[in-house]
């Protein structure tokens, strides 16, 4: 055997060494320069970005005002699309339906001063009765509503105005609308502004009696109604000039056809359809909002066929419509009136019941109509307590007195005892609805 010594001898005495590959050679190659087209067609591309950049927050300014409502103007309406605010009453029909020169004319507070908007100023303005005619005055009460047959009637009161006032131009013109005859102007030659009386609602009452529910006599409210349908007295209404009726909705909306109604002025008592004509309706127009379920927007018209004739008796004569203006808050009272039936008998009789307007949030209260009350209505607590003071039927007025005239309020809409503590009498507040009876007047002035 080989001894240890000699297998270490045996050992290889020699190493591979194995040498690294060697680097590759760097050549380093300068950049080229860019030529002219190559620079162009970047910039091109660089600066469509940019501009995409910028035109996307343009386009959403853009996208916002065309689909806000009439950022850019005043709207005409049913989204029929808008007209500059330059356009708006300025004589000229711009919007689909005319909503442009719809609502340009007014009639403000007890003394019917005349105000027309001015479209330079946006502000109302009284008209100065120097060069006044009455053929404007008549045109004037045309374009709120009113025919020429209303009785209309054109005075003076003295020109107090801080904001100046619109005059009549040197040689108007004929047959343009009333704002195109007039002018801006600081001062007032004769000191003497318009007033205009529509229709002649000017009729004398006596309220002094107050009862509490009481047959009424002939003549003392003139203005009220009976609407009958299939011979039979169905609802109240109140005359508000030669041609309009105003009444509830959910009366009204016992059938739209006007030949069906028929209406009855000047009676207090069933025997009253015997010495009194039938009057036919042309049309009959009840509120698109109206909601039979909550009362909401329950208000009506009715349009007669042929006008009545005030001068003819005094036994009929229409109410005042409330002029923007006039101070109609609480605490107030009046006079509500409808057909009910009395104890003695079944035929309905004209009965009548002092009243005074509630608050909406006392009216509204858990113990009373537990928030059913909405902003168009209003409520009203008998002023003496006694069980057939307000029962009676829907669509009767209530009026107050102001100044010596007798202004329509509201119209019964839920034909409640009104000297229920619990249960008050509530009406729709005409005051809420005085744009939209006008319109509906004026859009059906040729029927």
């Amino acid at each position: 055997m080989r001894s240890s010594s000699q297998s270490a001898q045996a050992r290889p005495q020699f190493i591979h060494h194995f040498a690294p590959n060697s680097l590759p050679e760097i050549t380093l190659v300068a950049p080229q320069p860019k030529d002219f087209k190559q620079r162009c067609a970047e910039c091109i591309v660089f600066a469509v970005i940019c501009a995409l950049f910028l035109m996307l927050p343009v386009g959403i300014l853009l996208a916002y005002y065309y689909s806000s409502t009439c950022v850019h103007g005043l709207p005409c309406g049913g989204n029929t699309g808008c007209v500059w605010k330059s356009q708006w009453c300025d004589g000229v029909l711009d919007c689909p339906a005319g909503q442009d020169e719809a609502h340009c004319v007014r009639l403000h507070g007890s003394s019917f001063l005349l105000q027309i908007f001015s479209t330079q100023t946006k502000q109302w303005r009284t008209v100065c009765s120097h060069g006044w005619t009455s053929q404007m005055g008549q045109a004037s009460c045309q374009e709120i509503g009113y025919s020429s047959s209303a009785g209309i009637i054109s005075g003076l009161h003295k020109a107090v105005s801080n904001d100046g006032f619109l005059m009549v131009k040197p040689n108007p013109k004929p047959n343009v609308p009333i704002v195109q005859h007039l002018v801006l102007s600081n001062y007032c030659p004769n000191n003497t502004v318009v007033t205009l009386l529509c229709t002649d609602c000017t009729a004398e009452v006596n309220s002094s009696r107050a009862s509490p529910a009481y047959q009424v006599a002939v003549r003392k409210w003139p203005w009220q109604v009976s609407l009958h349908l299939a011979g039979s007295h169905r609802c109240g209404g109140a005359l508000l000039s030669p041609y309009w009726i105003i009444t509830a909705a959910h009366c009204a909306g016992m059938t739209s056809n006007p030949e069906d109604w028929s209406v009855y002025a000047g009676i207090v008592d069933p025997l009253g359809t015997l010495f009194n004509p039938a009057h036919s309706v042309r049309r009959v127009v009840t509120h698109e909002g109206f909601d039979r379920v909550t009362h909401k927007n329950d208000i009506a018209l009715m349009r007669l066929s042929k006008p009545l004739d005030f001068t003819a008796s005094g036994n009929v004569r229409p109410v005042c419509l409330p002029n923007v203006g006039l101070n109609i808050s609480l605490p107030l009272s009046g006079w509500t009136t409808g057909y009910g039936v009395l104890a003695n008998g079944d035929s309905p009789y004209l009965v009548e019941a002092q009243v005074s307007l509630m608050d909406a949030v006392e009216c509204n209260s858990s113990s009373v109509y537990r928030g059913r009350i909405s902003t168009d209505m209003l409520c009203s607590q008998g002023v003496q307590m006694k069980s057939e003071a307000c029962k009676t039927d829907s669509g009767g007025p209530l009026v107050v007195e102001m100044d010596g005239l007798w202004w329509l309020v509201a119209d019964n809409i839920w034909p409640e005892s009104c000297t229920d503590l619990n249960k008050p009498g509530v009406y729709s507040n005409v005051t809420v609805f005085l744009s939209w009876i006008y319109h509906q007047m004026k859009k059906h002035q040729d029927d």
